[in-house]
């Protein structure tokens, strides 16, 4: 499969603090590809850098063969933040606006579609996730869950090949978690959509990632960075990391 994303060399600095360096990896197209970590490594700083939202200090991006670093990233960024959707945590829905008019906001501001092309639009995605009966609902009325499936739908309102979920489950009952692990599974397989997720739960994980990189804010003696790329089952079972076979285990880390 061909590259959706390509990161070489990323890295990360805030005044003398290094976050993280040289991470380097690639998520193919059609891929689940999860970024975990322990607490403060650098999961949502790579996130923002993905997205365009924070230019890294060092390495560069490719994204659906835009380059988004260097002297031309600011091109790169623009035309890359046309080409995918983003959910953050929560949601991040306005509460001021139904559920319809939250998905219809991209189709506002990035095409001329008229008002019903528009509403006829929002209502398919928001039908995707399942929430087609759920349209004229405010924010403050729904669940987690189905702010979160909401949160999906709006980013897949200009139906972008490739979508980034910032803790999909963060929050959620064992059960709605499932139901969000499914309904990213549905639309990757339905819709052939490349997912990049950032999250810390192991049940999700294990559940839906086909590859994954491991941050951790002790990689190099100052500095974060990559400790672990691979299939979930295999860094599970085969690692020789601590570190990592604690996070997979879900043990102390001696």
């Amino acid at each position: 499969m061909s590259a959706a994303i390509h990161a070489e060399g990323v890295t990360q600095r805030f005044g003398a603090r290094t976050i993280f360096r040289d991470v380097t990896f690639s998520v193919s197209v059609g891929e689940v590809f999860v970024i975990l970590g322990g607490s403060g490594c650098g999961k949502s700083t790579l996130l923002n850098q993905l997205i365009g939202l924070l230019p890294p200090t060092a390495g560069t991006i490719e994204i659906l063969g835009h380059v988004t670093t260097g002297p031309d990233g600011a091109a790169g960024r623009r035309a890359m933040q046309r080409q995918v959707g983003v959910m953050f945590q929560s949601g991040a829905l306005f509460g001021s606006m139904t559920l319809l008019e939250n998905v219809m906001l991209p189709l506002e501001m990035f095409t001329d579609l008229p008002a019903e092309g528009r509403e006829a639009v929002a209502r398919v995605k928001l039908g995707l996730v399942g929430l087609g009966h759920a349209a004229a609902l405010m924010p403050a009325e729904i669940s987690g869950g189905m702010a979160k499936r909401a949160g999906i739908a709006r980013a897949m309102a200009l139906d972008p090949p490739l979508l980034f979920l910032d803790e999909p489950s963060a929050g959620l009952d064992p059960i709605t978690s499932a139901e969000i692990d499914r309904l990213i599974l549905n639309l990757r397989d339905d819709l052939g959509t490349t997912f990049v997720l950032v999250t810390h739960e192991l049940a999700s994980i294990l559940a839906i990632a086909d590859r994954c990189i491991m941050l951790d804010r002790n990689a190099y003696p100052d500095a974060g960075g990559t400790i672990a790329q691979g299939k979930p089952s295999v860094l599970r079972d085969e690692t020789t990391n601590k570190t990592v076979r604690a996070f997979f285990r879900r043990e102390i880390p001696e």
